[in-house]
């Protein structure tokens, strides 16, 4: 099984992929630009400055990703997980309002408020754009997913039960 689980910045799809993954014994692929700056030696601020001026880079991580995903059981979070894994089996939006984004940015990376705001801001218009110009996807339409979560609520723990649960993924030793 194949499940593919997305979101914006700050909605948990790193920590729930990471835990759905865990549980049910599955490969996670969560290869993003923060892999990719660290795979070249750049910081996260500086591979997106590239992805804005070279296309490049997009279209190298989310080929990177499916390639990753191709095989097996599978939980691939990313931003355009449910978008580019053709073969998903179940698709997952996590969403949260920008505040509570936002703040859990603040807690995982510190910072002042209303910058992290702003430039949370910022980068989801600036990748809505960029994902809009090269693959003609629209990230603000989820309406297709198998499940929407809103994360503002729940811990990640709960939101993995309710996708495994959601999912009827069965762990990879049982099957």
């Amino acid at each position: 099984m194949k499940i593919a689980i997305s979101g914006k910045s700050g909605c948990g799809n790193s920590t729930v992929s990471r835990i759905v993954a865990k549980r049910l014994g599955y490969k996670l692929v969560n290869y993003t630009f923060h892999s990719t700056a660290q795979e070249i030696g750049v910081s996260f601020d500086e591979m997106c400055e590239m992805a804005e001026q070279d296309d490049k880079w997009d279209l190298y991580v989310d080929e990177r990703q499916v390639e990753m995903a191709r095989e097996g059981n599978t939980v691939l979070g990313s931003r355009l997980a449910i978008w580019v894994l053709e073969d998903a089996d179940f698709r997952v939006y996590l969403d949260a309002r920008m505040e509570v984004r936002s703040t859990r940015i603040q807690k995982r990376e510190g910072g002042e408020l209303d910058q992290i705001s702003a430039k949370t801001a910022r980068r989801d218009r600036r990748d809505h754009d960029r994902y809009l110009r090269l693959y003609d996807i629209d990230n603000n339409n989820f309406k297709f997913v198998d499940l929407v979560v809103d994360t503002e609520d729940m811990t990640p723990e709960e939101i993995a039960d309710l996708i495994i649960e959601s999912s009827g993924a069965r762990p990879a030793a049982i099957r």
